[in-house]
């Protein structure tokens, strides 16, 4: 049973978009995550915590709040909805470069503000930093996960990739955005991407650095590109369309 107060709360949460599939609801936020009642998790990718310091140690100047500023967006979630389980699909770090001291502790003051089980299913950046993530107190999954008729993944895993069609893969990795353009301007939006002839939803990227690529529509897929606080839905092949492949351009 679900209190009033987290009831008001979820309730309350500003442009949210809902949407059914195989059975279970899902709610798109425009903090660009997912929220499901059914299970009470939250989901996420691609967080990319220390690339900032990546860069840095590689002599590009880029500001250390990033950590923090990813991380209180998260903590600012859990509060409204407080999930029991935070998946993140992948990508939670960037690279062994970028975790150090101030890192950990950053983390630490997030995992004790929440009082969630924190799961991490390791992206292509997580792999080599195995060995450094014990301090961290998460769960980590080395292999998709499966959670009613919910596949979670870092990289797509698609439906050919299964015994059987009747689930839906929730995945990262492609850092999905949408361009819209103009004659004079053009305009990159976070989205999350569903393929519904794949049985899967790839979503955009939570963290704030970490770049896009442009997916291109096509009859099967159904665009929820994120402006502002809000969650626009483009089905189908738009005519500003431009073929670009798949997963399109960077």
């Amino acid at each position: 049973m679900y209190s009033c107060v987290k009831l008001l709360a979820w309730r309350s949460l500003l442009g949210m978009h809902k949407i059914s599939l195989f059975e279970t609801e899902l709610c798109l936020l425009p903090e660009r995550a997912i929220y499901i009642q059914k299970f009470d998790l939250l989901l996420l990718s691609d967080v990319h915590l220390g690339k900032s310091e990546t860069f840095q140690q590689a002599g590009i100047p880029i500001p250390s709040d990033v950590n923090q500023s990813n991380l209180e967006r998260l903590q600012q979630l859990w509060k409204q909805l407080q999930p029991k389980q935070i998946w993140i699909l992948g990508d939670l770090f960037h690279a062994r470069r970028g975790i150090g001291d101030e890192l950990l502790h950053t983390w630490q003051n997030f995992a004790d503000s929440v009082d969630a089980t924190i799961h991490l299913i390791l992206g292509n950046h997580d792999r080599p930093l195995i060995p450094l993530l014990e301090p961290f107190n998460i769960q980590c999954q080395t292999h998709p996960i499966e959670i009613g008729s919910l596949i979670l993944s870092h990289e797509p895993h698609l439906a050919g990739d299964t015994e059987d069609g009747d689930r839906l893969n929730l995945c990262g990795h492609i850092h999905p955005c949408l361009k819209l353009r103009s004659r004079l301007d053009s305009l990159r939006l976070p989205c999350f991407f569903l393929d519904r002839a794949q049985n899967q939803l790839i979503l955009p990227s939570f963290g704030e650095f970490t770049g896009g690529y442009e997916v291109t529509p096509t009859k099967d897929t159904v665009i929820y590109a994120i402006a502002d606080q809000s969650i626009i839905p483009f089905e189908g092949i738009p005519e500003w369309q431009q073929k670009t492949g798949r997963y399109g351009r960077r």
